[in-house]
């Protein structure tokens, strides 16, 4: 009689064991646990940590609510200045409902991909090259607003998107290039009528002053054989007064009546 209980109990803890191995389920931190029993959604999210579900009744699904980084393949498609690019982005996201994340979609992780893929090409049908280019903050909040309207039913958040790269055709490229050029050239031309206008002015002044005082432009003119001289040259180059040549006409204008006489 002793040892049929014994085995009695033996057996009974034997099957304890057994159902609290196959009952037993451990959920981390950051993790939470939507219990689906015959089907139907259980009301209660189980937390991280031991938990306890039915065998063969209930089926525990995890749902990660950490944020997730989802690159966005490169999308090619037309501006709305006719012109051809491939843009490429990535999603930041993370599940804020479990139980809506297992309920109403089948995979979230592939809707979200989907939404952003289709989301990128219409931003890419909408934007001018230039705001791709230079408005990326603006291009991204509105990505953001058109990926997350879909997403909150799906029980996602959307944190942030980022637009990576756009890749433009070799031919665009050259002619960026080109007009970047040009507009250098035409700033570099505008910067040298401008040096040479102030220069104009000063030249003036200084003419000005020197037609007061004949002797600072025979200072000048000293300077200016002292400039030359320090380079050493093997020539000399010697500018010949103005006045001088005047001296000597007047000089020869005054002793023809006496030549004649």
């Amino acid at each position: 009689m002793v040892e049929e209980l014994v085995a009695a109990g033996v057996s009974v803890v034997f099957a304890g064991l057994v159902y609290t191995t196959a009952a037993a389920r451990v959920v981390k931190q950051y993790e939470r646990g939507v219990v689906l029993r015959l089907g139907k959604l259980r009301p209660q999210v189980r937390g991280p940590g031991f938990t306890m579900v039915v065998p063969f009744v209930d089926r525990l699904r995890k749902v990660n609510m950490q944020i997730v980084t989802m690159p966005v393949p490169a999308q090619e498609g037309i501006t709305r200045d006719n012109v051809t690019v491939r843009v490429d982005a990535v999603v930041y996201f993370k599940v804020v409902d479990a139980a809506d994340a297992v309920i109403q979609v089948e995979d979230y992780r592939f809707a979200v991909s989907q939404m952003a893929q289709t989301s990128l090409r219409s931003i890419i049908g909408k934007s001018d090259l230039d705001d791709l280019l230079s408005s990326r903050e603006q291009l991204n909040q509105g990505l953001e607003l058109m990926i997350d309207s879909p997403a909150i039913g799906w029980g996602v958040q959307i944190d942030r998107v980022e637009i990576k790269d756009v890749s433009l055709p070799e031919t665009m490229k050259r002619s960026m290039a080109r007009q970047a050029e040009a507009d250098r050239e035409r700033r570099a031309r505008v910067i040298n009528a401008d040096a040479e206008l102030q220069a104009s002015k000063k030249l003036a002044e200084a003419a000005g002053v020197m037609s007061e005082q004949p002797a600072a432009l025979q200072l000048r003119l000293l300077q200016t054989v002292v400039a030359v001289a320090a380079e050493k040259n093997s020539t000399l180059v010697l500018p010949f007064p103005v006045e001088l040549l005047r001296f000597l006409e007047r000089a020869q204008s005054g002793q023809r009546p006496t030549e004649s006489e």
